[in-house]
C-alpha cells in the first residue's frame, strides 16, 4: 500500500516565490530607495527645521488667540495625545504663550520667516527625490507661503481633534474626520510643493499611507512619549522634555516622506502590473522609472 503524500517540491518553491514576490521583494526595495534617498537624515532634517519653524510660530497663532486659554502648550500636548501630567511638562516649557507677542522682535519674525520658506523647500526637495524629479525653479517659492500657511490651519485643527472620548461614536467619528483630513492634506501638499509635476492619481497611495502613518504615530506616542515626557523631565528637566519633541518630530518627518515613498513605489507597482512590465530587479540595469504617472 503506498502512502499518499501531501504537498509536492514544486507547491513549496511556488510558496516560497510567492513569499518572495509579495513580501520580501518589495521590503529590499524599500529599503534600497529610502537608503537612496536618505530617509533618516532627511527626517532629521524635517525634525529640526519643523521645530524652529512651527514651534515659534504656533505660540505666535496661540498668543494671539484670546481664547485659547492655554496656548501652544495644551495644543501640541493633545497632538502628542500625552498625559495630564506629560502636558504639565510641556506647558512649563512653552511657558505663559500671552508673552509671546510682547517679547517678539522685528529680527525674530524675519528669522521665523526664513526658517519657514527653508522648511518648505525642504519638504519640497523630499519629495522631489521621491518621484526622482529636477529641482523646481526659483519662481515656485510662493508655494512654499502658501504651504506652510495651509499647513498651519492644519495643526491648529488636528491637534484640537480627540484622540480619547468617553463616548466610542464620538471617538470613532473624530478619529475618522482626522484621518480625512489628514489625507486631503498631504495629497494636496503632494501636488502643491511638487508644482503639478506628477498627476492627483499618483499621488493618492501616498496620502492614503501618509494619514495611515500618522494616525498610528498619534497613538504610539500616546504609549510612548508620554510617559517618556514625565520621566525625562524629572531625569533631565526642560531640555529632557525637548529631546522627547525631537524625537517626536523625526518620527512624523519618517512618515511624511516615508508615506510618500511607500506611495510611489505602489503606483510604480500597479502601473507596471497594467503594461506587463517586470519589476526592476528582474528587468536589470536601466534608467530609473521616474514620476510615472505624470
Amino acid at each position: 500500500m503506498t502512502r499518499k503524500r501531501f504537498g509536492t517540491p514544486g507547491s513549496g518553491r511556488r510558496s516560497r516565490s510567492l513569499f518572495h514576490e509579495a513580501v520580501v521583494a518589495p521590503a529590499v526595495l524599500t529599503w534600497n530607495r529610502g537608503r537612496d534617498m536618505e530617509l533618516m537624515h532627511r527626517a532629521m532634517s524635517f525634525a529640526a527645521l519643523g521645530f524652529l519653524t512651527l514651534v515659534p510660530l504656533l505660540i505666535l497663532v496661540a498668543a494671539a488667540d484670546p481664547a485659547s486659554g492655554h496656548g501652544f502648550a495644551r495644543w501640541l500636548g493633545q497632538g502628542l495625545g500625552v498625559s495630564a501630567a506629560s502636558q504639565g511638562e510641556i506647558q512649563q516649557l512653552f511657558g505663559r504663550p500671552g508673552q509671546a507677542l510682547q517679547r517678539t522682535t522685528a529680527l525674530g519674525l524675519a528669522a521665523l520667516a526664513a526658517f519657514g520658506l527653508t522648511f518648505g523647500g525642504a519638504v519640497q526637495t523630499g519629495y522631489e527625490r521621491v518621484w526622482e524629479l529636477p529641482t523646481a525653479r526659483w519662481h515656485t517659492m510662493w508655494r512654499h507661503v502658501l504651504w506652510l500657511a495651509v499647513l498651519v490651519v492644519f495643526l491648529l485643527v488636528f491637534v484640537n481633534t480627540p484622540v480619547t472620548s468617553d463616548s466610542a461614536f464620538t471617538l470613532v467619528l473624530a478619529t475618522i474626520g482626522d484621518l480625512v483630513g489628514t489625507f486631503l492634506f498631504f495629497w494636496w501638499s503632494q501636488h502643491v510643493l511638487l508644482a503639478g509635476r506628477v498627476r492627483w492619481r499618483a499621488l493618492l497611495p501616498g496620502a492614503v499611507a501618509i494619514a495611515l502613518g500618522l494616525l498610528g504615530l498619534r497613538f504610539f506616542s500616546r504609549v510612548v512619549f508620554s510617559p517618556l515626557i514625565a520621566s525625562n523631565a524629572v531625569t533631565y528637566g526642560p531640555f529632557g522634555t525637548v529631546l522627547v519633541l525631537q524625537s517626536w518630530l523625526v518620527g512624523v518627518g519618517f512618515v511624511v516622506y516615508g508615506g510618500a515613498l511607500v506611495g510611489r513605489l505602489y503606483h510604480d507597482h500597479r502601473t507596471r502590473l497594467r503594461l506587463g512590465r517586470r519589476p526592476p530587479e528582474e528587468a536589470g540595469p536601466g534608467p530609473a522609472g521616474g514620476a510615472g504617472g505624470r
